[in-house]
């Protein structure tokens, strides 16, 4: 009983002392785990990627520019809202834009600005404010800390918070099959509504991002329809799935146009 009291006395105590704010959507969120433990981790991994003789890193040509390019706008604009709103000691992003030959629809962004595109998804992009819209959602995610912030909760529920001192060197995907096994598939669906809160929230970033980086947010919603064509018939139920479906998404979407059109410059 003394144990059960400590652990739950600990839980709360790292929770109220652990407590952060996100940029522009202004959630509060729980996170034990720092950028110094994040950050160098993602870097390592990031350049051991692209170092790989398997992954084929396009250097050259219109694609791989433009990934650059947009990445760049992105980055700096991203970096004035921080610096302006106060936010700017809270990140020391050192940004990297890369593609990636691979047949794989998929954009994603590592913790510290390290972005990486699978050439798979530029045809559903098509355009530059198509893929302003992925890589400002992906980029969004490292900007709110998902990463970070799941870990933290994992953690939590992994020990009560008992072991999170020791936990924070553990790998992510470690962390993960312990609360699998721990919790069964009630832990395993209260983590992916978790994670479709954090698509949302991403989507809300990357829209005001994209803006924020002189492209059209509207220009977002036909991408999405787009996606939603390539998804047909082969998304899971949205209550199991890891990300909103395609309707909830693009009708958010719409609802927070006016919102992100208050940062766009054209």
């Amino acid at each position: 009983m003394k144990k059960i009291r400590l652990l739950s006395a600990l839980a709360i105590a790292i929770t109220f002392y652990s407590c952060s704010t996100v940029p522009l959507t202004g959630r509060s969120q729980f996170n034990v785990v720092s950028d110094d433990q994040v950050n160098p981790a993602a870097a390592a991994s990031y350049k051991q990627l692209l170092s790989d003789p398997k992954t084929k890193v396009i250097s050259t040509g219109t694609d791989a520019q433009r990934v650059k390019r947009i990445g760049n706008q992105l980055a700096v604009a991203i970096e004035q809202y921080l610096k302006a709103n106060g936010y700017a000691d809270q990140y020391n992003f050192q940004w990297e834009f890369n593609l990636i030959q691979s047949p794989e629809v998929n954009a994603w962004c590592m913790p510290g600005g390290k972005v990486a595109v699978y050439s798979g998804i530029l045809p559903i992009t098509q355009t530059d404010a198509g893929l302003a819209t992925v890589m400002g959602h992906e980029i969004g995610h490292a900007i709110a800390k998902h990463s970070a912030e799941r870990m933290s909760q994992q953690m939590l529920l992994q020990a009560g918070g008992a072991a999170v001192g020791a936990a924070t060197g553990n790998k992510s995907q470690v962390t993960q099959a312990v609360v699998n096994q721990a919790y069964g598939i009630g832990g395993q669906v209260a983590l992916l509504k978790y994670s479709r809160n954090q698509e949302s929230e991403a989507d809300r970033l990357g829209l005001t991002f994209m803006a924020m980086a002189g492209y059209d947010p509207h220009m977002a919603v036909t991408f999405w329809q787009r996606m939603a064509a390539q998804n047909k018939g082969g998304s899971p139920p949205e209550f199991l799935s890891t990300h909103p479906s395609d309707a909830t998404r693009i009708a958010n979407i719409q609802k927070l146009i006016p919102e992100a059109m208050k940062y766009y410059k054209q």
